[in-house]
């Protein structure tokens, strides 16, 4: 017998006793009539969240992602612009996204078809093979993706490869590209387990990823080998740079940014802290940068970003922003909904239990370019997000303190705000991670 059906008793008494408390009538209809969030919304949120700052480095207008999954390439190239910004006055200048974009899709089949044929010994419903069928067309990723990118391809004015239809919506780019790897995956797991010559499997893999360039191409554009940089800097002086490459433009123009004295440092407390981890099953380059970072307390991750910020360089950071967020007012706050109060139930969980519970999740990265200090410690800061300029204030979210120690989980840092023993466990042979870990 099965103890734990429901039976009709049982149902009853929980209405009687639903019903026999007169607040929850009255907070039915509260909820049921301006919904969970407008009910819970802690009214005092809008005093805590004014947007003023103590540190601030010099930002312009926020970018917009739009209906894509760029946020970690946005990041990267809304912390490049400010650098140029400040270098060659010219505040609101943008990099090209759909530049990156295009040479993601490209190396991240490539690498696909790689993992496919080490793994083709492996039943398909393995679960390192699942993970590589999951979305291997998809458009999420991670730092150190955006930096094996930069560093190969350099990078180009969005002047000279702007955004297409595709690039803004990529939903159907995404459709295709999945059904189209899956279907190679098959086809390659095939040839090897059928015995088929590594000559003939290495054609196959350089006709299927032509036919990935061509989809790629149709979608996006193909970007050009040259381009002449023209610009009109902040005091309105005109300035040319002639039959520049994506790579001579980023090394230029970008000499004084070295994006290997960048590391990446995680706030995982479901893993040993002064640890460096590596997860290789996301890389999306051939001998590009590994996906690798040091796992810290969260207080250590707060004085790096700080100190980089009191320099005035903006700093990436990985975060859950579904999580007790406004979007339209750019509220980012531990305590912005009392779900626990309106609903008399105890929620709390630690970042610890969420992580392995699989409440937290690394859902975007966004950039911090500001922080308001009282006493030396952090109790707000400013968040450039790439969602456009309609949401918070002109594109930047406040974030409060509570909101940084709980959901926000990676932070990238020169090395040189690193203390001397945090810099020695760089020296680690980083520790494998699975391909479904926490952090992925």
């Amino acid at each position: 017998m099965n103890d734990s059906k429901l039976s009709m008793d049982y149902l009853n008494d929980l209405r009687k006793e639903y019903d026999s408390n007169p607040e929850n009538k009255m907070l039915e209809r509260a909820v049921t009539q301006n919904g969970i969030n407008n009910v819970a919304r802690d009214p005092e949120a809008k005093i805590r969240m004014n947007p003023v700052f103590s540190v601030e480095a010099d930002t312009g207008k926020v970018s917009n992602q739009k209906q894509s999954g760029r946020c970690w390439m946005f990041a990267l190239l809304n912390t490049l612009k400010h650098e140029f910004g400040k270098k060659y006055g010219v505040k609101d200048f943008e990099m090209s996204q759909n530049y990156l974009f295009f040479w993601d899709k490209i190396e991240r089949a490539n690498i696909f078809y790689d993992n496919i044929i080490a793994t083709a010994d492996k039943p398909v419903d393995d679960r390192t093979v699942e993970f590589y069928l999951a979305g291997p067309g998809t458009d999420g990723g991670q730092w150190a993706m955006a930096v094996s990118l930069v560093q190969k391809y350099g990078i180009m004015p969005k002047s000279e490869f702007p955004e297409s239809s595709v690039s803004e919506n990529t939903s159907d780019l995404n459709t295709v590209l999945n059904y189209k790897l899956r279907q190679d995956a098959m086809k390659l797991r095939n040839m090897v387990n059928d015995g088929v010559s590594d000559e003939d499997i290495k054609e196959a893999r350089s006709q299927m990823l032509s036919e990935v360039y061509r989809i790629t191409a149709y979608s996006l554009g193909v970007p050009r080998e040259t381009f002449d940089f023209e610009y009109r800097d902040d005091k309105k002086k005109y300035h040319i740079d002639r039959d520049l490459t994506p790579k001579s433009f980023f090394d230029k123009y970008f000499a004084d940014i070295d994006l290997d004295d960048y590391v990446v440092l995680s706030n995982s407390p479901d893993k040993d802290y002064a640890k460096f981890y590596s997860m290789s099953a996301q890389d999306n380059v051939v001998g590009g940068r590994n996906i690798e970072f040091l796992n810290l307390p969260m207080e250590d991750l707060k004085k790096a970003s700080i100190a980089q910020l009191k320099d005035g360089q903006a700093v990436w950071i990985s975060n859950d922003i579904a999580q007790q967020s406004e979007r339209k007012a750019g509220y980012l706050d531990s305590n912005l909904y009392r779900y626990a109060d309106l609903f008399n139930i105890d929620l709390s969980m630690s970042k610890k239990d969420r992580f392995e519970y699989h409440d937290a999740e690394v859902s975007h990265a966004t950039a911090l370019t500001g922080v308001d200090l009282v006493d030396d410690q952090p109790r707000r800061w400013k968040m450039e997000n790439s969602w456009g300029a309609k949401n918070g204030f002109d594109g930047y979210y406040t974030m409060d303190d509570s909101w940084m120690n709980d959901y926000v989980y990676e932070v990238v840092v020169n090395k040189k705000y690193l203390t001397d023993k945090q810099k020695e466990m760089l020296n680690q042979a980083p520790i494998e991670l699975k391909p479904w870990d926490s952090l992925e």
